[in-house]
């Protein structure tokens, strides 16, 4: 697909520059990409389920069958453009792709990177085709602003510039402002202003850098991120060898201190809360920048000198390792600060000529030049997974070149919040293309994460991934240039592309999926270096891992960025109301590929449902465990576990990683700081931590909270006795509803039979023109049912379970009240929940009436048509049926029902019996879990960081 050709049809470039020749990947010619997709129409509605308010509603919208509900959700209300309710607003994924797609074509075409009309097709309908099939994504401003009417800002991210005078620190404040309404956040290093130990020109003392970090978090917490409630994603790191450096590193962890105080007198300090404002330094990540003469210094327990920033002298020695260990210990009390490698970082610099690296974006993973953008894809690993367990190395390779391709052309026409940052990511042209799903993809294939063979795995993916990367912008450099900066910057340039295959040729791979993977990186570096050799390089940066939060549930990844499983079991919402518990679909990829039998997975998808885990699963082998170790949970991979992961990819990344290693709550100061210290031993570029529970304004669900078990009154020795359901039979004269039902054409009778004072207690089921073996198993399912509802057994159980099951034959009912089904038990457990549950159980599990829809779309309450007389007269009969019913355990019935899980980590702490320590997403109100260093939500996709 990479090939170049000159000649007439590409005489269009400058210069009369051949152009780039583009193959077909997935698609045919003839033959759009929307044409071979079975599209489908969905409602979205979406509700903050503490409150029930309605946060969007949009419904007929366009997608394919294959899109999740929240990938639908996500990408309904947050992409598409237009206002709701006019004509003007995108109801459709073709229309929003339409709409980015055609502008990478438009300016690709006019500024000579195609070789032909033909081959700007091509390139139009492969990347319709991978953006439709989730196979990558671009990120969030791509989707918001490209082909509207608003400025083309296509990056995420910004990284500032602060100089030692108050017209520049005035700027600063009025760039990230700027920056923060846009939706994006920043990041920028403060040692250039001088110190509180230093003296102005007039005499008088310096107010330090932390004086007016205070001003700028203010700031940043007023205008927060596109006008919208989360906060702003930024970014403030210091210099270890900065006179204030102490006080920097101390500012989070005594306002931690001030936050348990007023919490203790009675204020309200939760994340959102009323009182949490006063409360200083929250808005910003901070990371202290160590270069490695300090760790040398903390190595051999030697002293280290805090230089002035005025004359570079040293003002004050002290001792590394008391310093080192004031870092460990604040991050210890309040997860900051994070830790950048100064020497490191720059060492993978490719445009040293210019200036050093002195800071990064929010989230730690883009790290270049001050006043400086990322451009960011990333691609979903999974898609690439065959079904014989073989990495699709080929169109991994023809993917990254057309999206590589694609964000060099952004760059053209996207627009920038400040001249100077236009500026610099025009002269650079900085990328970060990464990926998501590769816990996920570890596990499908038999890798534990924290393994030899997982990290061998990972580091083969991401050395392809880059050396085809750079191999493609070389390419592009001799059709349309090198990057503005090149020239100045060669030799250091060429000279960090060495070293990347260098690294590639140090990768000791142990199976044949890596083998196969690390075999083409090496002829990709191979051809990079020969061809950046002749043309230079398009592109100063091209590769780094972000969280992937929002853009990776566009894409329906279990897991995001270089992130393991979150744990084995998921919060999964269905169409056409409801949600479920499911065990991750990769577990039993995983048990096949270790060689289980069917029977033998079963069973132990089974027990994961019950438990959570695998330990003990029935014939679940013990050395097989580690396969599914999760970043929470019974096995939760161990912090070193997840460093040496990020040390076995970070070689093979122009940037950083975004990612957080998770400490349990019982870890120990030298734990961080042996975390920080083996960081730096292991080449990373940066590293954040955070200790479970050790920030107190993070706001906890109810879910999964367990009350502490009462003390017993009874006689420690005296043994409970056994308490076993009883059946409740019914009489022989009952009341019974017959229902005849068509499900596509499929006809069949129900037969539900109710106990005299009301209450389900016996479903038959007979489909028309079946024959003697499926009329037996239709027997057999309705008396299994039937007795497991006269045993007690709730019909909302039976109901979430049956709801949404797919078989044939499925299609339109004749039902008033459910237009279409999934199969026929989705009609027929939909059908029993409209007959015989309450109005409020079923509207939780999504199942209302053509009456109750009607009143919903209308804007009123459904509730409304069950009277207050038919309400009592429920809870009347439901109370003498409870009288009839075998005694319950006295402790049993004391605890009241635990709240339903609304998230996958709500799931997670319904499973361990203790609360996540994420927060709260203040759209929607569900539990976020973690992606990367930031957090996103699973219902309606904000994140608490960088889009």
């Amino acid at each position: 697909m990479t090939e170049t050709v000159s000649g007439s049809a590409a005489k269009r470039g400058k210069g009369g520059r051949k152009g780039l020749k583009v193959e077909r990947i997935f698609t045919r010619p003839g033959v759009h990409p929307y044409d071979e997709i079975t599209w489908e129409r969905r409602d979205v509605v979406m509700t903050n389920w503490r409150d029930g308010s309605v946060n969007f509603e949009q419904r007929g919208v366009e997608f394919p069958d294959f899109w999740s509900v929240n990938a639908v959700n996500i990408v309904t209300s947050k992409y598409f453009r237009g206002a709701v309710g006019t004509p003007q607003r995108e109801h459709s994924l073709k229309q929003l792709i339409d709409r980015v797609v055609r502008m990478y074509v438009t300016t690709g075409v006019e500024h000579g990177y195609f070789a032909t009309d033909v081959d700007a097709e091509i390139f139009e309908h492969e990347l319709t085709y991978a953006l439709a099939h989730q196979m990558f994504s671009f990120n969030s401003p791509v989707w918001f602003n490209v082909g509207t009417k608003s400025p083309q800002q296509v990056s995420a991210c910004f990284i500032l510039s602060v100089d030692d005078t108050m017209e520049s620190i005035l700027d600063w404040y009025k760039e990230e402002g700027i920056i923060f309404k846009g939706g994006s956040g920043a990041g920028l290093n403060l040692s250039r202003i001088r110190s509180s130990k230093e003296l102005l020109s007039s005499g008088g003392t310096a107010s330090g850098p932390v004086s007016f970090m205070r001003g700028a978090d203010a700031s940043a917490g007023t205008i927060k991120s596109g006008g919208a409630t989360r906060r702003a994603a930024k970014m403030v790191v210091l210099d270890v060898d900065h006179p204030d450096i102490a006080e920097f590193i101390d500012t989070k962890a005594r306002e931690e201190d001030k936050i348990r105080a007023l919490r203790d007198a009675g204020f309200d300090m939760d994340l959102g809360g009323r009182d949490i404002n006063s409360v200083q330094y929250q808005n910003a990540n901070n990371s202290v920048r160590v270069s490695d003469e300090f760790m040398r210094a903390v190595e051999t327990d030697g002293e280290f000198g805090l230089r002035g920033r005025l004359n570079g002298e040293v003002i004050e020695t002290i001792r590394a390792k008391d310093l080192f260990r004031r870092m460990a210990k604040a991050a210890w009390e309040c997860a900051d600060p994070g830790i950048q490698y100064d020497d490191t970082i720059n060492d993978w610099h490719t445009n040293p000529e210019t200036g050093r690296i002195t800071a990064s974006n929010p989230c730690s993973e883009y790290m270049s030049l001050d006043n400086s953008s990322c451009n960011l894809a990333s691609i979903n690993l999974l898609k690439f997974l065959r079904a014989d367990d073989t990495f699709d190395v080929e169109n991994f390779v023809k993917l990254t070149e057309l999206i590589i391709t694609a964000m060099d052309i952004s760059i053209t026409f996207a627009d920038f919040p400040t001249e100077k940052i236009g500026e610099t990511t025009r002269d650079y042209r900085q990328l970060g293309i990464g990926y998501a799903n590769l816990g996920a993809l570890l596990m499908a294939t038999g890798h534990a994460y924290d393994s030899e063979g997982g990290r061998s795995l990972a580091a083969t993916i991401t050395s392809l991934m880059t050396g085809v990367a750079y191999r493609r912008s070389a390419e592009i450099a001799g059709v349309v240039g090198p990057y503005a900066g090149y020239a100045r910057n060669a030799e250091a340039h060429k000279r960090v592309m060495r070293k990347h295959a260098a690294a590639n040729d140090e990768i000791r791979t142990l199976d044949d999926i890596d083998k196969a993977i690390h075999t083409a990186a090496t002829a990709q570096w191979q051809e990079c270096l020969k061809t950046g050799e002749k043309n230079g390089y398009r592109n100063a940066q091209a590769s780094l891992l972000a969280p992937t939060g929002t853009i990776g549930l566009m894409m329906d990844c279990d897991t995001t960025g270089i992130e393991p499983d979150l744990a084995l079991m998921k919060f999964k919402k269905l169409v056409g109301g409801g949600s479920m518990q499911i065990v991750n679909l990769t577990v039993p990829r995983a048990l096949t590929r270790l060689g289980y039998q069917q029977e033998q997975i079963e069973a132990i998808v089974e027990y994961i449902a019950e438990n959570g885990h695998v330990v003990d699963a029935p014939g679940l082998r013990p050395e097989h465990y580690e396969v599914f170790d999760c970043a929470m949970g019974e096995r939760a991979i161990s912090p070193m576990g997840h460093v040496r992961m990020m040390a076995a990819v970070q070689p093979f990344l122009s940037g950083a990683i975004s990612k957080t290693v998770n400490m349990p709550e019982q870890a120990g100061i030298e734990d961080i700081e042996k975390v920080y210290f083996e960081g730096w031993k292991l080449g990373l570029k940066a590293l954040a931590i955070y200790r479970d529970n050790c920030k107190v304004g993070q706001p906890l669900s109810a879910a999964g909270k367990k009350e502490e078990p009462k003390a017993e009154t009874a006689p420690a020795a005296a043994a409970p006795a056994e308490v076993r359901p009883v059946r409740k039979r019914l009489p022989k004269q009952r009341p019974a509803m017959v229902t005849r039902f068509s499900v596509a054409g499929a006809e069949g009778y129900m037969t539900a039979s109710s106990y005299p004072d009301d209450g389900l207690g016996e479903v038959f089921l007979k489909l028309g023109k079946q024959g003697s073996t499926l009329a037996g198993v239709m027997d057999a399912f309705s008396m299994a049912i039937s007795i497991s509802l006269q045993y007690g057994v709730p019909l909302e159980t039976w109901v979430e379970k049956f709801t949404n099951m797919r078989f044939e034959p499925a299609g339109m009912t004749d039902d008033p009240d459910i237009r279409m089904a999934t199969s026929v038990m989705d009609y027929i457990f939909r059908r029993l929940a409209l007959d015989h549950l309450d109005y409020e159980t079923r509207s939780e599990l999504g199942i209302l009436s053509a009456a109750e829809r009607a009143m919903q779309a209308n804007g009123e309450d459904p509730a409304s048509l069950h009277s207050p007389d038919a309400e009592t007269e429920r809870e009347t009969l439901a109370q003498t049926a409870e009288i009839t019913k075998a005694p319950a355990p006295a402790a049993a019935s004391a605890n009241p029902a635990p709240a339903a899980p609304h998230s996958s980590v709500e799931v997670i702490e319904s499973r361990q019996g203790r609360t996540a320590d994420a927060p709260l997403c203040l759209t929607c109100g569900t539990k976020m879990r973690p992606a990367g260093s930031c957090y996103v939500c699973e219902g309606c996709g904000s994140t608490s960081g960088c889009s």
